[in-house]
């Protein structure tokens, strides 16, 4: 027990290292960056989804709120049915009840009209989800890895590879350290425990691939502005595609258990324009080569 709590605290304390050594050179890489605004990002009380920032989480959300209203009209039909015979055939009202056992009209009605509805919902959900899974040529390609509990990233058409560990991970609570680290990086204390030190950097307009995997345990990388999930399960590898389509700092998290410190791993996405993208592509060959 003892051994394992050492063993335990010596990662932290490394990850904690590396995270703040990785910040040396996040100044030289991400410069141009820091006046990005902050988009993708969960809000206090919040309880809608975040501004769509590609196509595929604009018809996402569309396809939510269409069934949402569907639903929300089959539940006031059902609870006025209910309702209405609760008042029409209770005792007081109905002392002679009815003895007939069925009603060919109504079970043919109660079975068609569930189908349309189906087929109706299925003719706006299939198409978004073969969107969503039939992956294109990338523009650009990377390949995504996680670990308990940081993420690595792979731009395999360009030899870049860095690690990306939360800003202040294995730190504990926010101090004048961390608050420290955040600014140097450009964040606010109020991205604590959504920043890292380095962030996947894309530009707007650019169909970008990523092919996700686990290196342990299974993980998964999500960005909900863009509107993609996948997991990230070790021995295998997965695909998922965006393009998105304003610029700003996108933020997410891993979204499948993965142990300990699974609400430490976020994830940091930057879109900027092409010719930033560039110029943060010259930096990062040297900065954080393969």
């Amino acid at each position: 027990m003892r051994l394992n709590t050492f063993v335990s605290k010596l990662g932290l304390a490394a990850g904690s290292a590396l995270a703040t050594a990785a910040l040396a050179g996040v100044a030289s890489a991400q410069q141009g960056m820091d006046d990005l605004e902050i988009i993708g990002t969960p809000q206090p009380g919040g309880t809608g989804f975040q501004p769509a920032a590609t196509e595929l989480a604009r018809d996402l959300q569309w396809l939510d709120a269409m069934v949402l209203i569907i639903i929300t009209a089959i539940t006031l039909f059902v609870t006025g049915l209910l309702a209405w015979v609760i008042l029409r055939y209770n005792d007081r009202a109905n002392k002679t009840p009815a003895t007939f056992t069925h009603n060919s009209p109504l079970e043919v009605a109660w079975t068609v009209v569930p189908i349309v509805i189906l087929v109706f919902i299925g003719s706006f959900s299939l198409p978004t989800l073969f969107k969503q899974q039939e992956i294109p040529e990338g523009d650009i390609n990377i390949t995504v890895t996680g670990y308990q509990w940081f993420w690595s990233y792979e731009y395999t058409d360009e030899d870049i590879f860095f690690e990306s560990y939360m800003i202040g991970y294995g730190e504990g609570n926010l101090n004048d350290s961390i608050r420290d680290q955040l600014v140097e990086a450009g964040y606010s204390e109020d991205e604590f425990r959504l920043a890292t030190d380095t962030a996947v950097v894309v530009p707007t307009g650019a169909t970008v691939v990523m092919t996700v995997t686990g290196a342990d345990v299974i993980h998964s990388w999500t960005i909900p502005a863009f509107g993609v999930k996948q997991d990230a399960v070790p021995g295998r590898f997965a695909q998922l595609w965006f393009e998105a389509e304003k610029e700003g700092v996108y933020f997410g998290q891993c979204s499948e258990l993965c142990g300990k410190d699974h609400a430490y791993m976020p994830i940091t996405v930057k879109v900027v324009s092409p010719e930033v993208y560039e110029d943060w592509l010259a930096t990062a060959k040297q900065d954080y080569p393969a």
